[in-house]
């Protein structure tokens, strides 16, 4: 297959951030139809460049970048690994992505994951990083996913973190206990929106109509 500058992004998006559904891929790289995206995939599969894989029921198919894709888009040669317990998160990542892609409409350019994130601190002691960052006009965004509930001291040492480093904080959550632990530092930390997961869903489907 000849590789276009369109694959290269689609291998960059996906090793980003570990693994992608083939609808992440379809709104994020901006193709104009799902068949047109499934046969790019397909196409990146049959040479490849991707792995496609099915690792949980009700989940589809995860798309990752195999050891000849990242060979080619100059990426960390070591295959990454799929935590199955983290996969329903990762997936809820992705989707406000695209959310908040659509909302803003920034370029997959002013974005980092969690795992470029990581890549910059280098070795030594994990730092805790925002699900990703987008930049919109100047102003840094951090973005967290947050399903289950954590300490109090846990949880404000990451918004206190972000409070620090970025313009604006916001928390996605459908936990009621997690919403309303946010909501109680909004005082102190006057940069943190909250977004309950359910708002979030509705609003997605409103901006794709």
């Amino acid at each position: 297959m000849v590789v276009m500058n369109r694959d290269l992004d689609i291998l960059d998006l996906v090793y980003r951030f570990r693994f992608c559904l083939g609808r992440h891929v379809g709104a994020l790289v901006e193709f104009t139809g799902t068949r047109a995206c499934d046969r790019r995939l397909k196409a990146l599969v049959d040479g490849g460049y991707l792995t496609r894989k099915k690792y949980l029921y009700g989940v589809p198919y995860l798309y990752t970048v195999s050891h000849k894709g990242r060979i080619l888009i100059g990426a960390n040669k070591r295959e990454n690994k799929i935590r199955l317990e983290q996969i329903h998160h990762d997936v809820l990542v992705l989707d406000t992505l695209i959310y908040f892609k659509e909302k803003y409409r920034f370029s997959l350019d002013n974005i980092e994951s969690e795992r470029e994130l990581h890549i910059k601190d280098g070795f030594g002691t994990r730092k805790h990083h925002p699900d990703f960052v987008f930049n919109v006009k100047g102003k840094s965004y951090a973005v967290e996913i947050e399903l289950n509930q954590k300490s109090k001291e846990r949880l404000e040492s990451n918004i206190r973190n972000n409070y620090l480093r970025f313009d604006n904080q916001i928390w996605v959550t459908g936990n009621n206990k997690v919403f309303v632990m946010i909501e109680k530092f909004q005082n102190e930390y006057h940069n943190i929106e909250i977004i309950r997961l359910e708002e979030l869903k509705c609003q997605e489907s409103k901006l794709s109509e």
